[in-house]
C-alpha cells in the first residue's frame, strides 16, 4: 500500500470515530420525523394542511341559531283561534230585552207636552234587543195604544249591559181633542219579540207618580230608540 493510500484510510477512520457522519444522518432522519407528526390542534400535516393518516375528517360546522326552531310553525293552543267568539255583540251572545234583565222606569216631562218618557236599563250580562216598541196598558185598559211609524228606527235597538234605551208615549192630546181621558195609577209594559207583536218574554210594571197619569183616546207610543233626544221628539 502506498503511503498517500495509507494516509486516506487513516482520515476515514477518524471520521467514523468522532461521530460526525452520523450526527449529520440523525439531524436529517430527525427533520424527516417531525414532518409526519400529526398536528396538536387539528390533526393534520403540519407541512401539507392534509389530514394525518388515521385523524376523523372534521364534520359540518354547529348551526349558529339561525335554523333553530323558533315556535312559530306551532298552530295549537292559539289565543282564540279555535274558540268561540268571545264578541258580547255576536248573535249568539244576545238576548231580548225584558222585564227580567232591564230596569224599567217612566216620568212625566215638561216638555214637549203630555209626554212620558220610558227608560230601559239593560241590567244583565249579555247584550239585549229591544225590537219594534214597547206595549204599554194602563190599568185595565181593553185597547192598545197606536204606534208612531215615523218613529221606527232604521236598526233594532241594542243594549250593552249597562246601556239605556228609550220610548215616549204622547199620553193625550194638546188641544184637548182626545175622549174617555182618565187618570192610570198602574202601568204594565210588555216587550215584543223578533217578529211583530209576538211576546219578548216578562212584562215590567214600572211606579207611577203618586199623582197617577192621565190619558185619553190619543195615547200613542214611539219605537224604541237608542238616543232619548229621538223618543221625546216625536
Amino acid at each position: 500500500m502506498s503511503a498517500a493510500a495509507v494516509a486516506l484510510a487513516a482520515l476515514a477512520l477518524t471520521a467514523c470515530q468522532d461521530g460526525t457522519g452520523v450526527k449529520d444522518g440523525g439531524a436529517a432522519a430527525a427533520s424527516d420525523s417531525t414532518a409526519a407528526t400529526p398536528s396538536a390542534t387539528g390533526g393534520t400535516d403540519s407541512a401539507q394542511g392534509t389530514p394525518a393518516p388515521g385523524t376523523p375528517a372534521p364534520g359540518p360546522a354547529a348551526p349558529t341559531g339561525g335554523a333553530k326552531a323558533t315556535g312559530g310553525a306551532k298552530t295549537g293552543g292559539g289565543q282564540g283561534g279555535a274558540k268561540g267568539s268571545s264578541d258580547p255583540s255576536a248573535a249568539g251572545n244576545r238576548v231580548l230585552c225584558n222585564g227580567s234583565n232591564t230596569e224599567v222606569t217612566v216620568r212625566t216631562v215638561p216638555r214637549p207636552l203630555n209626554h212620558m218618557l220610558i227608560t230601559v236599563k239593560n241590567t244583565g250580562s249579555k247584550v239585549c234587543d229591544l225590537p219594534y216598541h214597547p206595549q204599554l196598558r194602563f190599568d185595565e185598559m181593553q185597547w192598545a195604544p197606536t204606534a208612531q211609524e215615523g218613529t221606527r228606527p232604521q236598526a233594532v235597538v241594542s243594549l250593552a249591559p249597562g246601556e239605556s234605551g228609550y220610548a215616549a208615549a204622547v199620553l193625550s192630546a194638546a188641544d184637548g181633542s182626545g175622549e174617555g181621558g182618565t187618570t192610570a195609577h198602574r202601568l204594565t209594559i210588555a216587550f215584543q219579540g223578533r217578529t211583530p207583536h209576538s211576546s219578548g218574554g216578562a212584562s215590567a210594571t214600572p211606579s207611577l207618580p203618586a199623582a197617577g197619569v192621565y190619558y185619553d183616546s190619543s195615547l200613542t207610543v214611539t219605537y224604541w230608540q237608542q238616543d232619548i233626544g229621538d223618543a221625546l221628539g216625536a
